[in-house]
């Protein structure tokens, strides 16, 4: 298998993170510099056409190019640790909060990181060759949708040790990738939300958050 990454984007790192917990390692990694537009060249986009990382190519040939998709894959493949839920109401739970964190969190935070941070002018949506005007007015809605979050996930974290329970899954990587990510525009976990700044901090120890 080859997986097709960089280093320095958050949806590969859910991946990077979520093989980590499992303890998977692939034979072949390929960076893709999509800050130097890797993502655009010919070759790269004979892979995806979508022009986006991260992709998972199989030994048949097959790719995978949505970071939970991939994802799916390898818990279907190594299903311990589980990370996606053992019977269908932990499987169900765990893709509610998941989505949860992805709509009122990691997608605000790509607004606000990609409508507001000067290099990624012209450039304010992933996978257009051609560019696309970023939006003020969508980098200010991120950021205060993405503090409205932080609040809800504290209230959350009264009474559960991780996002969706009390086992780490999916949900605490796609949320710790997204607050990792907003530090890029200065937007932190507040002091005062103690509750989520005990879980970012454990959650941040465990080795696969280096991944």
């Amino acid at each position: 298998m080859k997986f097709y990454d960089f280093t320095l984007a958050p949806n590969p790192r859910r991946v990077r993170m979520f093989m980590a917990e499992k303890g998977i390692a692939l034979p072949e990694t390929i960076q893709v510099n999509t800050r130097e537009r890797e993502q655009f060249a010919d070759w790269f986009q004979a892979i995806n056409a979508r022009s986006t990382v991260p992709v998972l190519e199989l030994d048949d040939g097959t790719r995978i190019t949505e970071s939970v998709s991939i994802c799916r894959y390898f818990e279907a493949l190594h299903p311990e640790p589980s990370l996606l839920g053992r019977d269908a109401r932990e499987q169900a739970l765990i893709d509610m909060w998941n989505r949860k964190v992805e709509i009122e969190c990691f997608n605000h935070v790509g607004d606000a990181l990609r409508n507001g941070a000067p290099m990624f002018e012209g450039r304010a949506i992933a996978g257009y060759a051609s560019g696309m005007p970023q939006i003020q007015a969508l980098a200010e809605r991120g950021r205060r949708c993405f503090q409205d979050f932080l609040v809800g996930l504290d209230h959350r974290l009264a009474t559960s040790r991780f996002i969706a329970g009390d086992e780490f899954s999916i949900a605490d990587i796609t949320a710790v990738v997204a607050i990792d990510t907003a530090k890029r525009v200065e937007l932190e976990i507040p002091e005062n939300l103690a509750n989520a700044r005990r879980w970012y901090d454990e959650v941040s120890a465990r080795p696969s958050a280096q991944a």
